[in-house]
């Protein structure tokens, strides 16, 4: 069975840590409160293309907080080691919180139902009962995502090698054809996911699934892309 580890496609350039630097880090740890980090312990790992240029995809490892019923925080890495590099933030809304923002506010949230009804996003380590639970919660939800650096894919090789640039708003895939193969399968093989069998386990959310806003957002970036069951864009459902 392949390891769950999951390494970063990049190293950043720099002087190996001092030890004046490591005897800072163990002091800040001895003697520094870290308050605000605990709690980010739910891991999910999808992928996210950028909203106004799709064709630039990531695999991103989401450790959120759940804050209360309807908003989680994530923060972004592009693995799940101790190297691993930080690239961006997620906020997660629940669809009634997404019925109280303004309408020119939706252009950045886009929706999960296909992430989680097609199986792309998943919880590494969770026994299956406990992560269709977990992608239960987040049925109908809506993600804010920015990346703030490009550090590569793992099939590819490396990307930038510093944050460069504007950060990025991402988006999500919404249909079967949309997400680099490549890409998927690389992940898919690296942490033992058998994305048939995760379709199947959560089969049975389709009846939870209401249509969303911005499914239909990259359908002319990726022409074929084939629906899923479940997964509607909320002004083709009328």
């Amino acid at each position: 069975m392949p390891s769950q580890r999951r390494d970063s496609p990049l190293r950043p350039p720099g002087e190996s840590t001092s030890l004046w630097h490591q005897g800072l880090n163990l002091g800040a740890k001895v003697l520094q409160e870290s308050t605000p980090l605990k709690g980010f312990d739910a891991y999910v790992v999808g992928f996210h293309p950028a909203r106004d240029d799709p064709a630039m995809q990531m695999e991103a490892h989401h450790y959120c907080r759940q804050v209360n019923d309807d908003f989680l925080q994530c923060v972004l890495f592009d693995g799940n080691t101790a190297e691993a590099n930080l690239i961006g933030v997620e906020y997660i809304v629940s669809e009634r919180l997404y019925g109280t923002l303004p309408e020119s506010e939706h252009r950045y949230w886009h929706p999960h139902n296909f992430e989680v009804l097609g199986g792309s996003l998943i919880a590494p380590g969770l026994p299956e009962p406990a992560e269709r639970a977990l992608m239960a919660m987040l049925m109908n939800s809506y993600g804010k995502t920015w990346h703030t650096w490009h550090t590569g894919r793992h099939d590819t090789g490396p990307g930038d090698a510093l944050p460069l640039g504007d950060p990025m708003l991402m988006w999500s895939f919404n249909r079967d054809g949309q997400c680099d193969p490549a890409l998927e399968r690389h992940r898919n093989e690296a942490l033992a996911v058998d994305r048939a069998e995760k379709r199947a386990a959560r089969a049975g959310l389709v009846e939870r699934a209401h249509p969303q806003n911005g499914v239909a957002l990259l359908d002319s970036a990726f022409p074929g892309g084939t629906p899923l069951p479940g997964v509607v864009d909320r002004s083709a459902a009328g």
